[in-house]
């Protein structure tokens, strides 16, 4: 598993299942790439329109993490009224690119009623390419404040 030992099975979130509890659309700045390059990512595959398509990309596409944390701020700000400090874990599957200037679908699935918290359920795509699959299988535990 990268430290010299069996990396093991890898655990799955399971799939949400039903219609999301609910939807909500975030558009990424067409220099939202550039701006994330502030936090010290300088990976030229974000800015560089050549190295982009050497790399197999038609153009720059947004940094993995900042896909990320703008799919984590609208869960944090529609389920949990901006209360992050509910927030216990977050883990997701990078399923594919998202680029700047398009818009993210995020679909939430509130967690089923039980003993504690629960887990949110998270599904986000990529609205202009038909709702393609950009993180999958996103989950936030949430825990008591």
């Amino acid at each position: 598993g990268g430290w010299g030992g069996d990396r093991g099975p890898s655990a799955r979130a399971e799939a949400p299942t039903g219609d999301p509890d609910r939807t909500v659309e975030r558009p990424v700045r067409e220099d939202q790439a550039l701006l994330y390059r502030l936090t010290g990512d300088a990976n030229p595959l974000h800015a560089d329109p050549d190295f982009a398509r050497a790399a197999g990309f038609d153009r720059p596409i947004l940094h993995g993490l900042c896909t990320y944390g703008m799919a984590f701020k609208a869960v944090v700000d529609t389920l949990l009224d901006g209360d992050a400090a509910r927030v216990r874990s977050c883990a997701t599957r990078f399923a594919g690119v998202v680029h700047p200037g398009e818009t993210l679908r995020i679909r939430m699935w509130r967690p089923v009623p039980g003993p504690g918290p629960g887990t949110v359920r998270v599904a986000v795509g990529a609205v202009e390419r038909g709702d393609a699959p950009v993180l999958a299988e996103m989950t936030v535990g949430l825990g008591r404040r």
